[in-house]
Formats: C-alpha cells, structure tokens, sequence
C-alpha cells in the first residue's frame, strides 16, 4: 500500500472539524476538553493528533493488504453472514447504500474485540488463519490502544454529562461482549464516478476511532442539504459519537449522519482504505437516556422537541439494536425500502442520497 497519495483537492468544498489534542485531553486541560464537548455536541465529529496509535495503524493497514490479497474463496469462509452478526468478512457488494437497493463498493474485516481479548481464544468467531499471525504484534496492541483513548473521551462526557464516576465505563465494561470491533475497509472502485461506496447513516455505537489517507468521508451538517467531505490530515484520526452514546446522553452529544463516496479530484480511482475501532456498549445495556442519574440528561429529555423523540432510544438493549441495523442492511434480506430504513439509525433519510 503506498503512501505516495495525491494531495486533497483544494478546489473540493470541505467542513473544518475542530482539532483536539489528545495529549491535552489526558492532561485535564479544561479549555481542550471545552473543545472537545463542543464538537462532540454541535457536529459530533472531530480531529484527534497526538493519539499515540499512528504506528499501530500503519501495520494494521499492512496486515489488512495481507488479508485482502487472500482468495475470495478463503475470505469467504470467514462471511459475517445475514443474521445481524458483524464479526467476520464482508465482500463488496453484500449490503444495500440507499432505499433503492443499490449496492455497496466495499470489502471490510471486522474483528471483534472480544477475540482480540481472549486470545488465543476464539470467543465469538474464527478469522482467517493469516489474522491469527498479526494478533499479537498488531492487532491486539492496536485494539488496546483504541480502547484507553476511548475510555479517556468517555471518562470526560463521563463527568460533563453530570453522570456518577464511572457510569459510561459501566456501559462498556471489558469483560462483558458487546459489539466493539476493528474494521479494516477497503474499496476498489476504479473510475471517478459518484458511487457510493458507504451509504449515509450513523454509527451504531458509542465512539468510533477512524484513520484513514484518502478523502471519500463526507458529513451532511446539521440543517444543510449539501454534503461535504471531510479533509484528511496526516497523521490526525478523525473521531465521532455514534447512536448509543447520543441515546444515553439523552441527544446532549450528537450522533451526525454520514457516507462514503469514492475520494475525489487526482485522489480518485485509487483504492482507498480505512481503518477504524468501535466502541459500543456491552450487549446487555439498555439504550435508553441515563436520566435517571443525572439532571442535566433529563432536563434534555424534558426539553427536547417531539421531532427528536429518536433519542429515547426504543428500549432496546445495544444487542438488539446492533443486530437490527446489521441485518437490515444486508442485501439478501431486503424486501423493499422498509428494510434499508429499518438499517438506519438515530438520523434515518428516506431519500436515495
């Protein structure tokens, strides 16, 4: 995989995400953590540098042009499959981008956190044998260190939501299963064409921990009907707050819709890959405002609008909402455009964008 990338077009309209500094974060600054909470809270998207994991992805996207490289045949042994279960391999083509029914570019391997904890156990699922040489030197520390710079953001909404200590830990504990991974993705569309190659949604959980060298992510802002990409900086992860932890804030932290289109300018036609860690809560908890503990997730509750009623979350516990929206977007079980909404999450469009 190259790292002699074009640069991003300058004459492609982007939107500027705050820069947080996550060496800052773990220092307690209070004016970067002001920051932080006002992007977690406006756009619920943002840069993150000094977060220690730049080595850990660069052998992370060696094993995954490793993996990729393998027969089809052989990756698809490893097919997550049409049951709502994430874990395993994804070939291009098996999920749905739009209510139309048209499909996805993209292949991706999802590797449960889990299995990275247990190893060399296999606790939900098996991988590919190549996976298995890679654990210890790459992926297991890659995993690890997602986690601390997650558990250090979640520690920080912790407090600034006025929840008890350790109350979002709670939701995530370690040792309880859940549906946090790490997705390696890559997509091979050769041409310069708009196709989406992700379609547009939120994501499933708490946090998500994304790097990637190409452009291709784009957000539709809040109250904008135009999407724009976001710029990669080298060197930065690009970070976002997902359905679980907007639904236990009580819609105080924004879970803001998002795709992917191919990268654009001189970037397009190459193959871009990505690499991103999810954190979501543990299966057994269930999404609902954690108002009850804290008065200022109740006041939100108690003041937000019936057009946001989303945020109460249903009363699913994460498995059940997890397990929906995986198996929703699975072309083999569409029926028709009520299966590619019933996939979407606290922000579903029905247009075909």
């Amino acid at each position: 995989m190259s790292t002699e990338l074009p640069a991003f077009p300058a004459d492609v309209k982007t939107h500027p995400l705050l820069v947080i500094d996550y060496q800052l974060l773990r220092e307690a600054d209070e004016s970067e953590i002001d920051r932080l909470w006002e992007a977690a809270t406006k756009l619920g998207f943002w840069y993150l540098k000094n977060h220690g994991a730049e080595e850990h992805a660069t052998k992370m996207f060696a094993m995954g042009a490793d993996v990729m490289a393998l027969p089809l045949e052989e990756k698809m042994r490893y097919e997550q499959g049409d049951d709502g279960v994430s874990f395993g391999y994804k070939a291009a083509g098996a999920n749905a981008v739009n209510a139309s029914g048209e499909l996805d570019t993209v292949e991706f391997l999802n590797i449960a956190k889990d299995d990275v904890l247990a190893w060399p156990k296999h606790v939900r699922r098996e991988y590919p044998q190549l996976v298995g040489t890679y654990m210890e030197p790459t992926i297991i520390p890659f995993v690890k260190h997602s986690l601390e710079v997650n558990n250090t953001i979640l520690d920080i909404f912790n407090e600034r939501l006025g929840l008890p200590v350790g109350s979002l830990r709670e939701c995530h504990k370690k040792d309880e299963f859940s549906g946090s991974e790490a997705r390696l993705i890559r997509n091979r569309i050769t041409d310069s064409t708009s196709k989406t190659a992700i379609g547009a949604h939120t994501d499933f959980g708490s946090l998500s921990f994304l790097h990637n060298r190409l452009g291709g992510l784009q957000v539709l802002p809040p109250g904008s009907e135009d999407w724009q990409y976001i710029k990669p900086i080298r060197n930065h992860a690009i970070c976002n707050v997902g359905d679980a932890l907007a639904i236990l804030s009580g819609g105080i932290l924004r879970s803001n819709i998002h795709r992917v289109l191919p990268p654009p300018g001189p970037q397009a036609g190459l193959e871009r890959w990505s690499l991103v860690f999810f954190t979501r809560p543990g299966n057994s908890v269930v999404l609902s405002p954690l108002s009850d503990a804290s008065s200022k997730i109740a006041t939100a509750i108690k003041n937000a609008p019936e057009s946001v009623s989303h945020i109460q979350g249903g009363g699913s516990t994460s498995l059940e909402w997890f397990s929906r929206r995986i198996r929703n977007q699975r072309i083999a079980n569409r029926k028709g455009p009520e299966t590619w909404l019933a996939s979407r999450g606290t922000e579903a469009v029905e247009t075909s964008a």
